[in-house]
């Protein structure tokens, strides 16, 4: 009841309400038009096996569900008969397997539980669907529909043909120029073309989708694709493409990057890929070297062109979707819902609706009962003792100067690959300028430069490297001041023997990429908006929370300018005005890069091996030395990024169901300082404090906390049925901490899922990353060890000393809601201003 659906009645006069934290996840995952997008295509193509049905439940029918039901269904699919077990690690194995037979498994009596998902039998001829995803009043009807294309195109076992059509998906459509892509924008059909090959499944399917098009157009984006696919399959691919995107996947197989998460697991994971499918083959996926080098040799062979001919030009198994937005849609839901309930409740008899108050007072009760000192003690746990004391973070940094540039070599074993930063100084970018740095990291690497068009530039860096990118960072100085570091720069990883290849891409990119190439820089805007957009509103507390720290955080104002609210309203003004602007557009474009690429502003940061001085450092200087001599050198406009402290308190309405309630504030503006407790605390208020009246009483799906050494903090919701009520949870909070209690059990329960978070493996790309940072922000080895040993050592009332501290978040002075229509306006006495998210600027 608590997890998936109950009856909500407090008293017997109120309105009949669902509601349950599943429920709530799942209101807001069908009121994104792209996961609504999603669905639909899978219910098209797999309408009589597992796949045509949502795993998380339709809010339409979860009501449906009996706690019989899911108790029966928990009985006969959750038992080890039907589990997947493996091991990863340098272990003794029979140990092991005997611990797990006496432990577990011999516990249980082996059943048959008939799980195999069956196979979807192919169509005799191509589907068509038409469905409609919900935009508010405000949003248009015109060009604001999704078209797409799917076929079933493989079976999990075929490894080869798997990865041959996450190739295809690479030169068809992903890459700059893809010629798919390119016919539909060329066609004026949609401004984002997108694509994906859908694996991992029992029948993989090939997706060609377009977004913000006239849906009258569904005929002629099916005839452009069949068109262009057959004239690529009797004429041939680009070898260079198919070549690019081969070692693009290759590159990331062999780096094995996979960021904060243990190799174990995602290697676990990918493993299910087919052994889900073919208990004979849990491996299939983990081999997959020989399968790159005969793909390398089936790109003379016509292979990829026979697979377009075999699967994507004559595919009866194929379904064609348009999704057309409705505006009112969500409301009308909503008031069918209530209606329902109404209805069922005017039919319950009076000692019927007691029992749903009744109910509703006894999960609320059982929410609010403590786990007993007896479970707790149940549970293995270990001693603060058992923790090793020092921080396993070593920051390796060795700075030298190139001609005036600072040179940060990062030592640590990277197995052979460079790791490049190099940065520029961002601090005086005019304040008008500010903006179109988040253009010029979009456009660098995705027009044409004076011996590439954009589509041979992007296959060219991905034949030989393992991929350049060009961003912006942030980095937030230990004083706490509130400042910080900005900076624009240029990523790339390689093997060593590439690195003159890296220099003269980058080089070439910065010197002669074509800024006043319209045509591109439109289809660049058009599809950048469109996917910033899609971006912000499903991580909706990501942007409600970066959104509330810009009202009275330097660092966030800067950011939300570059990449969030404010930083898309502005792109939604240059593409809906761009004939008028694109000018202007390429002016400062040029004026931004001016006033940035120059040799004085340069920051080189270098990770790999330290013993690779003759094969990567000695090399480097000389084309550190290269690139500043053909950098800026004449004069450019600089200035002030201009912010004032506004408690703006906005809310942004969505066509969503859902919100995402969040509330900052900056403890060192209150005198406070940073205590390694706070790292417990956001363990606390993560899965206790909020977890318990957020999620667990209050039915949003997720909730969080932070605690930055800078000062800025914030506490934030996530698809959240409510506004009023989650802040004043947030409210709570130093009332909670000043009574808060812990024994030695619970406290060092906390402390672990501390160091776990502070423990999670890096890398050494991530660790040269952290030893690159840590240069600007002055977060030193020393402090990682202070903060360590304070979390250790921290007692009970360390935590409640922190009730005073919380109060610059929890009184709520600094909030901004992403969510609902109708739950902002109902709640609008908590916000200052109202205002749609899409054309809301």
């Amino acid at each position: 009841r608590q997890e998936g659906w109950h009856y909500e009645l407090e008293n017997e006069n109120e309105n009949l309400k669902y509601n349950g934290v599943v429920y709530n996840e799942m209101k807001g995952a069908f009121s994104s038009s792209e996961e609504v997008l999603e669905r639909t295509v899978f219910n098209a193509l797999f309408p009589d096996n597992a796949y045509g049905v949502e795993s998380g439940g339709d809010p339409k029918h979860i009501p449906e569900l009996t706690y019989e039901e899911f108790l029966n269904f928990h009985r006969r699919y959750y038992h080890p008969s039907n589990s997947y077990i493996y091991f990863y690690g340098n272990m003794n194995m029979e140990e092991k397997l005997d611990w797990l037979d006496r432990e577990y498994l011999s516990k249980f009596d082996a059943i048959e539980v008939p799980s195999e998902i069956n196979m979807q039998e192919p169509f005799d001829e191509p589907r068509e669907i038409t469905a409609e995803y919900p935009i508010l009043e405000d949003e248009p009807l015109e060009n604001n529909s999704y078209i797409s294309q799917s076929m079933v195109v493989s079976d999990s076992g075929d490894v080869l043909k798997n990865m041959a059509f996450s190739v295809l998906e690479y030169v068809l459509l992903s890459s700059p120029g893809a010629p798919v892509k390119q016919a539909l924008l060329d066609a004026g059909i949609g401004d984002d073309v997108d694509g994906s090959f859908n694996d991992g499944i029992l029948q993989p399917f090939f997706s060609i989708d377009t977004k913000n098009a006239d849906p009258k157009d569904k005929d002629r984006f099916v005839q452009i694709i069949h068109d262009t696919l057959e004239e690529l399959s009797r004429k041939g691919l680009n070898r260079k493409a198919i070549l690019a995107g081969i070692n693009y996947f290759e590159f990331r197989f062999r780096e094995a990057d996979f960021s904060s998460y243990p190799k174990g697991l995602i290697y676990g994971i990918d493993m299910f890929d087919g052994w889900l499918y073919d208990e004979m083959a849990p491996f299939a996926y983990l081999k997959e070297i020989e399968v790159f080098e005969s793909l390398k040799k089936k790109t003379d062979e016509g292979y990829f062109e026979q697979l377009i001919r075999d699967h994507l030009l004559s595919n009866p198994h194929s379904a064609v979707v348009v999704l057309n937005p409705k505006r009112g849609l969500t409301q009308a839901e909503d008031e069918q819902t209530a209606k329902k309930l109404a209805a069922y409740k005017a039919g319950l008899s009076s000692e019927e609706i007691r029992k749903i108050v009744e109910d509703t007072k006894l999960l609320k009760e059982y929410q609010d009962a403590p786990e007993t000192g007896e479970a707790l003690a149940s549970l293995p746990v270990l001693k603060r003792t058992d923790i090793q004391r020092k921080t396993p973070i070593t920051l390796k940094r060795e700075e030298h100067d190139c001609g005036g540039t600072t040179v940060l070599h990062m030592p640590y074993d990277t197995n052979g690959i460079g790791y490049l930063t190099i940065a520029f100084d961002a601090q005086d970018v005019p304040d008008e300028l500010v903006p179109y740095l988040g253009i010029l990291r979009s456009v660098l690497g995705y027009v044409s430069t004076e011996n590439y068009s954009y589509n041979q530039l992007f296959h060219e860096i991905n034949a030989n490297c393992g991929g350049i990118s060009w961003g912006l960072q942030t980095y937030p100085v230990e004083s706490g001041e509130n400042k910080c570091y900005r900076q624009f720069g240029v990523q790339a990883k390689y093997l060593y023997g590439k690195q003159d290849f890296v220099f003269d891409m980058i080089k070439e990119i910065i010197l002669t990429s074509d800024l006043a190439d319209a045509k591109r820089l439109k289809e660049i805007l058009a599809s950048q908006k469109s996917r910033l957009q899609n971006a912000l509103t499903q991580a909706g507390h990501g942007t409600a929370m970066r959104r509330a720290l810009s009202y009275i955080s330097y660092m966030a104002a800067w950011q939300d300018r570059t990449a969030g609210i404010s930083y898309y309203h502005f792109l939604e003004e240059l593409v809906n005005h761009f004939d008028e602007r694109k000018s202007e557009l390429t002016e400062n474009l040029h004026r931004v890069m001016e006033c940035l690429l120059r040799p004085e502003k340069m920051f080189v940061g270098i990770t790999c091996e330290k013993d690779a001085g003759k094969t990567v450092l000695e090399p480097l200087y000389d084309r550190i030395a290269d690139l500043r001599s053909v950098l800026y050198t004449g004069q450019a406009q600089t200035g002030e990024f201009h912010w004032e402290r506004n408690a703006a308190n906005e809310g942004w309405k969505t066509s969503g169901q859902v919100q995402y309630v969040a509330s900052v504030g900056n403890y060192r503006e209150k005198g406070f300082a940073y205590h390694g407790a706070l790292r417990i605390l956001k363990v606390i208020l993560n899965y206790d404090y909020l977890w318990m009246n957020i999620r667990v009483k209050g039915g949003a799906y997720g909730c969080m906390a932070a605690f930055a050494r800078n000062g800025e903090s914030y506490m934030v919701s996530y698809r959240d049925p409510h506004l009023k009520r989650t802040l004043d949870v947030y409210r709570g909070l130093p009332e909670y901490l000043r009574n808060f209690e812990a024994d030695e059990l619970q406290l060092t329960k906390y402390i672990i899922g501390t160091i776990s978070e502070l423990d999670t493996p890096l890398n050494a790309a991530a660790m040269g990353g952290l030893a690159f940072a840590s240069y600007f922000t002055g977060v030193t080895e020393e402090v990682f060890q202070k903060e360590r040993e304070q979390i250790l050592d921290a007692t009970a009332e360390d935590i409640r000393a922190l009730a005073d501290l919380t109060g610059c978040v929890a009184d709520t002075e600094n909030i901004c809601v992403v969510g609902s229509e109708s739950v902002l306006e109902k709640d609008a006495d908590e916000l200052k201003t109202l205002r749609p998210f899409v054309n809301g600027r």
